[in-house]
């Protein structure tokens, strides 16, 4: 295993990823190890005039343009990440896996496009290893209200949203030695140690 692994960090809104992802980026600051940190859509000046673009709530895309758009954004992510490839940690907020749970699993585009344009896309990169954060109906409607400003993707409803982590659930099955789940329903301390322990294994 590379010791600059690929880290992504997945889950549906009010999951508690972005809170865990800062965690860890502020430990590899503390140890100085180099790393380079990517949020899907976004990450890249591109990306994120796409990301924009995608979740303003005055866009009604439908499902095919949505796939595209989030396929888009991570093409020009792709030499950012080819780069970094094993000479950096990388870590993403969201990335193959979240196209999957979303766009086939929630909007129900057939999965055969999603994995043809990932591995287009990817060519020879490969995920190290991801975290999962689950989280009950009630714990993410009410972290939503929290929310000074909602957009797009915010504002599907309960059913939506059991559908995608149910889609991450089937994924985790499959990947299973490389995928962590993080009940985010417990404490956040208790959540932090875990993924914070489990990054030390992957780097060391």
């Amino acid at each position: 295993m590379s010791k600059n692994p690929i880290i992504v960090f997945e889950g549906v809104e009010g999951s508690g990823k972005s809170l865990h992802i800062n965690n860890v980026s502020n430990y590899l600051k503390k140890i100085n190890r180099k790393f380079i940190r990517i949020r899907e859509p976004g990450g890249t000046n591109n990306s994120e005039k796409i990301r924009k673009l995608i979740l303003n709530n005055k866009s009604s895309f439908n499902r095919n343009t949505d796939l595209l758009l989030y396929m888009s954004a991570r093409s020009e992510n792709i030499n950012l990440i080819k780069k970094n490839y094993k000479k950096k940690i990388i870590l993403i907020d969201r990335f193959v896996d979240s196209t999957i749970a979303y766009q086939h699993y929630g909007l129900g585009v057939d999965i055969k496009i999603v994995n043809f344009i990932n591995k287009f896309l990817l060519k020879d990169i490969k995920v190290t290893f991801t975290f999962l954060n689950l989280v009950n109906s009630k714990n993410m409607i009410e972290r939503l209200k929290k929310r000074k400003k909602l957009n797009r993707y915010d504002k599907f409803s309960t059913v939506f949203y059991n559908k995608v982590q149910k889609g991450f659930l089937k994924i985790s099955k499959k990947k299973n030695e490389k995928y962590l789940k993080v009940n985010s329903n417990l404490e956040i301390k208790f959540n932090k140690n875990k993924i914070i322990n489990k990054v030390k294994e992957l780097i060391k």
